[in-house]
């Protein structure tokens, strides 16, 4: 059970992020673009929260592969 959560978990999560990539990419060339825009705000804190949530998908699946070798392995 937990070996299918962790590759779930990662699988899910990988898909996750690359749709998201484009949309991410092109709202980071519009505020570089448009750097006095009113709108840039949003646009950037999605962004920042984008890098953070991809960061906390990384640390946890890194988490949960040393946990399942931990278990199966150990």
């Amino acid at each position: 059970m937990l070996l299918l959560l962790t590759i779930g978990f990662i699988i899910i999560g990988f898909f996750g992020l690359i749709s998201m990539k484009k949309d991410m990419e092109s709202k980071f060339v519009f505020i570089k673009v448009n750097p006095e825009n009113k709108g840039n705000a949003s646009k950037a804190k999605s962004v920042i929260w984008w890098i953070v949530s991809a960061a906390a998908w990384g640390v946890v699946s890194i988490y949960l592969v040393g946990w399942c070798f931990r278990n199966y392995f150990g």
